[in-house]
């Protein structure tokens, strides 16, 4: 759906039942525009407004009902971004799994594309605490690493920049330690993390929405996404 710049817009940022192809993450919406569900359908719409939920059946104009999310999102702007501030609302997926409580933590066992606003004050986020661990990140294009080791309960470690410094744009291999003592790096498993600078501040949900979506930060959106529609339910 093409919408002219100067209409006021929601982007799509979870789509689930008979309708997600009509309306896939990453669509832009028109604030006045009315879209009708299906049984089973569930949509998350961030607007300049707010966080908007639309469940089927039903017609719902998506400009209208938002909740308010501005206090909940300032605490993922660039300048608390640092501070280390939880989202607070995703306790974990429902099976047991830890779920990563921040936008802005690199998840070690999970590859993909992570946006971040400093590339110089990354912090590594695993999901499992209950034991020591050290990790290696190694560098794709030029071969350097360097390990972070966790101590026992701790979640959260920052990289020393010093040790590795990341590139914009840059890939990287983030290796756990090997599942039992002696098993060699062939015991090892190993995910691969692309990093992206971020380089504007983002004033409203949708836009940073936005970002993500346009650099491929898919894990980041869909924690996004769940933070704002639990806060608006």
């Amino acid at each position: 759906m093409a919408i002219p710049a100067a209409a006021f817009a929601g982007v799509v940022v979870k789509s689930s039942g008979p309708s997600a192809g009509d309306f896939p993450v990453g669509r832009q919406v028109n604030d006045a525009a009315s879209i009708t569900l299906r049984a089973g359908d569930k949509i998350t719409v961030l607007t300049d407004d707010g966080t908007r939920v639309m469940q089927g059946p039903g017609t719902f104009r998506v400009g209208e009902g938002a909740t308010q999310t501005r206090a909940r999102f300032s605490n993922l702007t660039r300048r608390n971004a640092a501070r280390q501030v939880r989202t607070g609302a995703v306790r974990g997926t429902g099976d047991g799994v830890a779920r990563n409580p921040n936008l802005w933590f690199v998840n070690v066992a999970a590859s993909g594309t992570m946006c971040l606003y400093d590339l110089d004050a990354v912090r590594l986020w695993r999901p499992d605490a209950a034991s020591a661990q050290t990790f290696k990140i190694t560098d794709q294009a030029t071969n350097a690493s360097v390990d972070v080791a966790f101590v026992e309960t701790e979640a959260v470690r920052a990289l020393d920049p010093q040790g590795l410094m990341l590139s914009n744009g840059g890939s990287y291999t983030i290796t756990a330690p090997a599942p039992a003592e002696g098993a060699g790096e062939d015991g090892a498993s190993s995910v691969n993390v692309k990093f992206v600078a971020l380089t504007e501040e983002y004033a409203a949900p949708d836009q940073l929405a936005q970002a993500l979506i346009s650099n491929g930060c898919t894990s980041q959106l869909g924690l996004l996404a769940d933070t704002l529609e639990a806060s608006a339910q």
